[in-house]
């Protein structure tokens, strides 16, 4: 005879037989590569391979939502962005005003701007650093930046901080970041910088932390030449949280962590989160850095509401922030051209 330990077990598998078969789920499911490679199916296939394909496809469809909604889309990157050949992918986004407020830090500043006069080159995460430091040559990663680059950078930047001297003193008041990048963009006379289609096509670039790189050592030159030459940040404070305001939802897509991404959370308090949210990093959250935080911790403090599509997708962005691209901005472009990316 059954004890009632066994008519228990019993009566469990029965609930699991009945209640967690999952039929209706997607099943997981790779790309089908005796067919002939075709891009739109495979972006397609990335929903039901599962693991960060999957959330990979999720952040493409969320991206696609922020466009069919209309949403003011927020571009928060880390320096590393530009210094890598993900320039070439915002200056897209940018020159076609897919994005409509840009924040960055001090780096992606100065790189797009020696980028227009001398490149970065490809070089190993293993090099030795003794090595580079006795030849002149800085490591991003695997990205070689000659020290005379650095030079360039000054040559080009001490006659236009000349000029936003003057033009502070003309204005009888110190000019804020998004008018230092415009200012710079307008300088900035190459179609491959970020800056100059940003100041083209008046899309905001804040850089709440414009001294924290080399630029920054060239403010502070500037200031042993001119006392009372300042940089206002109080004035973008100002400026971003109107910006989320006068929006009816906002996007934002979040390459990397630090200063950046804060900045856009932070600001969007204001109208009590986000609508939508795309992040990707490597960051996690186990040392509860704000580089690493969830959206779940986001939605705590209403930077992101509760009932926000969103997704983290826990890659390097250079690996996939192209691919969710070809997805959706350029993917819309092309169509609009009457053609089909490729």
């Amino acid at each position: 005879m059954e004890n009632d330990t066994q008519k228990k077990e019993y009566k469990h598998l029965e609930w699991m037989r009945r209640y967690n078969t999952l039929d209706d789920y997607p099943q997981i499911k790779g790309y089908d590569f005796e067919k002939p490679f075709d891009l739109d199916r495979f972006i397609e296939s990335l929903a039901t391979t599962g693991i960060q394909a999957t959330e990979v496809s999720r952040g493409i469809d969320i991206i696609n939502q922020m466009m069919d909604s209309k949403a003011k889309i927020f571009l928060s990157m880390t320096s590393n962005i530009i210094s890598s050949g993900l320039r070439e992918v915002v200056t897209f986004l940018v020159k076609h005003r897919f994005v409509d407020v840009i924040v960055t830090s001090a780096g992606a500043v100065e790189e797009d701007v020696i980028k227009t006069m001398r490149p970065f080159v490809v070089g190993s995460f293993d090099a030795p650093g003794r090595v580079l430091f006795e030849q002149g040559v800085g490591r991003i990663g695997n990205i070689f930046a000659p020290f005379d680059r650095y030079l360039y950078l000054e040559r080009f930047m001490n006659p236009f901080f000349d000029k936003l001297y003057n033009m502070q003193k003309e204005l009888g008041r110190p000019l804020s970041t998004t008018e230092f990048t415009y200012q710079l963009g307008l300088h900035v006379k190459d179609e491959s910088s970020f800056l100059h289609w940003a100041a083209k096509n008046d899309i905001p670039v804040f850089c709440p932390a414009l001294t924290d790189g080399s630029i920054g050592d060239l403010f502070y030159f500037q200031k042993q030449k001119h006392d009372d030459f300042y940089i206002d940040i109080v004035a973008d404070h100002k400026k971003i949280i109107n910006l989320v305001l006068e929006s009816d939802n906002n996007g934002a897509i979040i390459l990397g962590g630090g200063v950046p991404k804060h900045y856009v959370m932070n600001a969007n308090i204001f109208k009590d989160g986000l609508s939508y949210a795309v992040y990707v990093t490597t960051a996690q959250e186990f040392d509860a850095s704000d580089s690493g935080g969830n959206q779940q911790e986001a939605m705590t403090w209403a930077k992101l509401k509760v009932n926000a599509p969103n997704v983290k997708i826990k890659c390097e962005a250079t690996v996939v922030f192209p691919l969710m691209v070809a997805a959706t901005f350029a993917k819309r472009y092309w169509e609009s051209k009457g053609k089909k990316g490729k």
